[in-house]
């Protein structure tokens, strides 16, 4: 299916070629058609599927330009979430043509400014829960004619602090709103949630793709305490230009993002930055080549697809074959190829009989010898031990 079949208008069309999209992922083949006829929808597909555009086409397509009301607001966990929504919205606008006023409301950020861009009466709010609330309780963001509210990585924001935000959001709204659920997996909790608010909901789920073919994968067995050392090591061996680190805890990642600078490796440490604006700095300095690696958990790096990625090293294996996956399925995007490397103490050799027999992939051991890279023959347990 191309997106001409996708009912949208011409100017849509445009701004997709300029884009270089020339033909809809399977979600935005799923989804288009449904949220095109107003129904309330839960959009779920793995990461980098194109959720984004799978609910902004239609409601682009949808937006009366001229009317000078908010019709749509997208909430997003997380500062970075939202504005790497916020730069796909305004990049469809700007390439389609079309005067569509765009304002991102997240905290803490000036919020001075952010009254300001509200005086313009954009149609399309895009922000995180707290400082969405806060201003429609104000008065300063109009809800009288918002037509659809997007709650992206649902599971997420319906599972956690920030539920009492999201029902209060959704009372304020119109009675007759769309209401479109986006995430890359579904949680009991959120389930619960979701079936209270919009008990006609319309699921769309696209299958989950196979693990990318261009993707290469290593692991080494190492000490825990040898780890931030092998990983300095193994970005010069393989000479990474564009690289994330996953780690689960932010000591570690001070200590990587230390180690690394130490040695001239330019690092956006995204995992420890506490506060928002140091998070935004992170990763824009990594975005724009300012930094070589991204330093992230799954939580910090959720739903944000960031291109030319060659490199994905897991100094924490995830325990799940699934968040393995979505890890690795952030290089070798566009049909590059891409490496996955793995450090893993002895104890956690079972996950790669796991990884191997969950995923049909094949994981090889390397190791170091005089700064370059070998290969050889592990020998992995003879049972998968449970966790």
């Amino acid at each position: 299916m191309a997106f001409d079949d996708l009912g949208l208008s011409t100017n849509l069309l445009i701004a997709l070629n300029k884009l270089g999209l020339s033909e809809p992922t399977a979600i935005q083949t799923l989804a288009c058609p449904v949220l095109a006829a107003g129904k309330d929808t839960y959009i779920s597909s793995e990461t980098g599927s194109g959720k984004t555009l799978a609910y902004l086409l239609p409601l682009y397509n949808a937006l009366v330009v001229d009317k000078a009301v908010t019709q749509v607001i997208v909430i997003a966990p997380t500062h970075e979430l939202a504005l790497q929504i916020h730069r796909v919205s305004c990049d469809l606008a700007q390439h389609a043509g079309l005067a569509v006023r765009n304002v991102l409301l997240i905290g803490g950020t000036s919020l001075d400014r952010q009254l300001e861009k509200l005086k313009k009466k954009p149609q399309i709010v895009i922000g995180t829960p707290g400082r969405v609330l806060e201003l429609i309780e104000r008065g300063k963001v109009k809800v009288a004619e918002v037509k659809t509210l997007v709650i992206d990585e649902a599971d997420r924001l319906l599972a956690g602090d920030s539920v009492d935000m999201l029902r209060k959001i959704i009372r304020a709204c119109p009675g007759q709103r769309q209401l479109v659920f986006v995430s890359a997996t579904e949680q009991s909790e959120s389930t619960f949630e979701i079936t209270e608010v919009a008990p006609n909901l319309v699921r769309l789920q696209a299958e989950e793709a196979a693990i990318n073919p261009n993707i290469d994968h290593f692991y080494l067995l190492v000490e825990e305490r040898d780890k931030p050392e092998l990983l300095r090591k193994l970005i010069h061996a393989t000479k990474t230009e564009r690289a994330i680190v996953f780690v689960h805890r932010n000591e570690t990642a001070e200590i990587i993002a230390a180690r690394l600078t130490h040695h001239k490796i330019t690092v956006a440490d995204l995992h420890g930055a506490y506060e928002k604006e140091n998070r935004k700095n992170a990763m824009q300095d990594f975005r724009s080549g300012k930094a070589r690696v991204l330093i992230a958990s799954d939580v910090a790096a959720r739903g944000l697809d960031i291109p030319n990625i060659s490199h994905v090293f897991n100094l924490d294996i995830p325990s799940k074959s699934k968040d393995y996956l979505h890890r690795v399925g952030r290089a070798a995007r566009a049909g590059a190829r891409g490496v996955a490397i793995s450090l893993l103490v002895e104890s956690e050799l079972r996950l790669v009989r796991r990884l191997k027999r969950d995923l049909g992939i094949k994981i090889v051991e390397i190791g170091l010898r005089a700064g370059n890279i070998v290969e050889f023959e592990s020998i992995l347990p003879e049972e998968d031990v449970a966790l």
